[in-house]
């Protein structure tokens, strides 16, 4: 049975202001957001193509594939549910700032002690001797860890983005200079290595510079609340990382290092494109999510202009990369890695079919459902789980990448009753979006599939046409997000204003809301 999440006791209202007002709206913070994104997207995936297609192998990708997705594993305490805590607090005072830093470094000895304590058993168990001084590389980034957390998150509280973006664009170009620079000397595996422990430094300095948190003398008094929730969070955390960041360790350990090297790149091209299309902005959500709770309006409204958003983006880009995968592997990196094709757009797909249900994980911690929303992340980790290792013994690699797509509707079936009886959508606003959202996705992907079907297949198609059918599906999206008058065209016109509007002034008033041409979400 669901309980509520215990809250830190009320400050004296003599010693604390009400919630401080926001820095910039959401559509600004989101903005920030997603310029945060395509920043750090550029940089990681011009390092990632050049890595692989010049200097990393596979085997040599899957090896380091290993030790992170081992070391994540119990990184997912790195937050301890801080950023959540900070934001979700409607009042906040130093005291409290100073409790959560604490927390955050306390975590970091822990974490670092843990991942160093397992590296040597890892590496006996895969018998990949290389395993271990990896991973006691990368749990030394974790050391860093306190001084980019708190400030983070105190950016997101007040919805000041713009130091996300400096965080987070500055962490990526440190990551690509060391992984490039020690790949072309020959560290092999061990570049990519060094680039986390380097980026996870820069990432602290540039936060710190930014947003200053004390830790400091450590303050230990006052803990239960942070640690009452923390504890609930990182369990949850746990078990949704025991899914996500298993899928390589499994691979790797049924299969070999060459089908575990396959398989994260597919996963990790996927990841980064729906990270650039709209992966960003969901950290704009939860403390706008939480404003309205504290406001007491009411939370299905946006919650569906959410779904609309994520799904008129999500769907078409993702489904786009499924249909390319195969000229887009070879384009960016070459012959040796097109077996990840086939794997990439399965992925692909399944990323986009969880979009239609976003916020499974930050709604019910805001609203204090934690323990059911436990339980239910239980269900889906064991099924995540067993999926996996099905496919990875039934058919390998791609076994694996098959088992992913199955995986998508089963996540489906266990959130969707949840969800909608937490936030109190309708199901015809729901279905009706998604309706729309699938019209936009056909007409986008109408011109690649008919140039596959009359002209040039997948295995012949040159990179300027390739270009000619991405421009028509965009055009295609666009119409379409018009003629179905998507409740989404409104929101991303308006984020699109403060972009247009430097160039052409007139467009850009146009777009920030001169004309109403578009529809209200069901």
């Amino acid at each position: 049975m669901s309980t509520h999440i215990p809250s830190p006791p009320p400050p004296d209202p003599e010693d604390v202001a009400p919630r401080e007002p926001a820095v910039m709206s959401v559509r600004s913070a989101a903005v920030w957001a997603m310029a945060s994104q395509y920043g750090a997207f550029v940089i990681q995936f011009a390092t990632s193509v050049i890595i692989s297609r010049f200097f990393l192998a596979p085997d040599e990708v899957g090896l380091f594939s290993i030790a992170l997705a081992a070391a994540l594993l119990v990184a997912v305490l790195q937050d301890f549910g801080l950023s959540r805590y900070i934001s979700g607090l409607p009042r906040l005072t130093p005291e409290e700032v100073n409790r959560c830093s604490s927390v955050a470094f306390i975590f970091s000895l822990i974490i670092t002690a843990i991942i160093a304590a397992l590296a040597w058993p890892l590496a006996l168990f895969y018998g990949l001797p290389q395993l271990g001084p990896l991973l006691l590389i990368i749990a030394g980034s974790y050391l860093f860890l306190p001084m980019s957390v708190v400030p983070l998150a105190l950016m997101a509280r007040s919805m000041r983005f713009t130091g996300h973006f400096a965080v987070n664009v500055g962490g990526a170009a440190v990551h690509g200079v060391v992984a490039l620079s020690l790949a072309w000397w020959g560290f092999s595996a061990f570049s990519l290595a060094w680039a986390v422990l380097a980026t996870g430094l820069a990432r602290g300095v540039i936060a710190q510079v930014i947003q200053p948190a004390k830790t400091f003398p450590l303050r230990l008094d006052g803990l239960k609340p942070v640690l009452s929730f923390g504890g609930k969070a990182s369990t949850l955390y746990m078990t949704g990382a025991l899914g996500s960041r298993s899928p390589d360790m499994i691979v790797g350990k049924l299969v070999d290092l060459f089908a575990v090297g396959l398989f994260s790149r597919a996963t990790s091209l996927a990841e980064q494109f729906r990270a650039l299309i709209a992966g960003a902005i969901g950290g704009v959500f939860y403390p706008a999510f939480a404003r309205l709770r504290d406001n007491g309006e009411p939370l299905a409204p946006a919650y569906l202009r959410v779904v609309a958003g994520y799904t008129a983006l999500v769907w078409p880009g993702m489904a786009g990369l499924a249909l390319a995968a195969w000229p887009l592997v070879m384009l960016l990196y070459g012959e040796v890695w097109i077996e990840t094709a086939p794997l990439l757009t399965m992925i692909a797909l399944q990323a986009a079919l969880l979009m239609a249900l976003p916020l499974v994980s930050d709604l019910p911690i805001l609203l204090g459902r934690m323990n059911r929303l436990l339980a239910l992340n239980i269900l889906e980790t064991a099924v995540s789980i067993a999926l996996l290792v099905a496919g990875s013994l039934l058919a390998g690699a791609w076994g694996a990448a098959a088992s992913r797509l199955i995986y998508a509707l089963a996540f489906m079936a266990i959130y969707l009753g949840f969800m909608r009886g937490l936030v109190g959508f309708s199901w015809r606003g729901w279905l009706t979006i998604l309706a729309k959202s699938l019209a936009v996705t056909v007409a986008a992907l109408a011109p690649l599939a008919l140039t596959y079907l009359y002209w040039m297949g997948p295995h012949e198609i040159t990179f300027p046409v390739l270009l000619l059918a991405v421009a028509g599906g965009a055009l295609g999206w666009l119409c379409t997000m018009f003629g179905t008058r998507h409740p989404a065209l409104d929101d991303l016109c308006r984020m699109a204003a403060p972009l247009v509007r430097p160039l052409l002034p007139r467009l850009g008033a146009w777009l920030e809301g001169e004309r109403k041409w578009a529809g209200k979400a069901p």
